[in-house]
């Protein structure tokens, strides 16, 4: 893979719920992570006393976050009404040179920011509320 912009790392929300994404607005900076829970099997008969973990078997999970300028398009007024209604839509994360996860997320906390001398700021966190489906690209 080879060396890319981090504007390029978009956050895509469902606008309507028929798979019309739009990515959402103001975001300068975003990050995902994917998280897998271990299923420790060790027991006095673990070879070595050496710790085993049962393959496949912990949970999965994906969190996002970003944070931009607040800019009041139709993507922050979506994501918004997302978390006031307590709502798990689809969300894509593109991932240039990499692929593109789809899937439901949960707006787990939206912050407000600013100065009396400098623009409004936004800070946004998701979590994963069901399975991700990954696109090559």
């Amino acid at each position: 893979m080879a060396v890319q912009n981090g504007k390029d790392l978009l956050i895509k929300v469902d606008l309507t719920g028929d798979g019309n994404f739009e990515s959402v607005a103001g975001l300068r900076a975003t990050r995902i992570s994917f998280n897998a829970e271990s299923v420790d099997v060790t027991s006095l008969e673990s070879a070595g006393g050496w710790r085993e973990l049962l393959g496949g078997a912990g949970v999965k999970s994906a969190a996002i976050s970003g944070s931009g300028i607040f800019r009041d398009a139709d993507s922050d007024e979506r994501t918004r009404q997302i978390f006031f209604d307590g709502e798990t839509p689809a969300f894509q994360v593109v991932i240039p040179d990499f692929g593109i996860i789809e899937g439901p997320f949960q707006v787990t906390s939206i912050e407000y920011a600013g100065t009396h001398d400098g623009e409004a700021t936004y800070e946004l966190s998701l979590a994963s509320a069901g399975r991700m489906i990954f696109t090559a690209i």
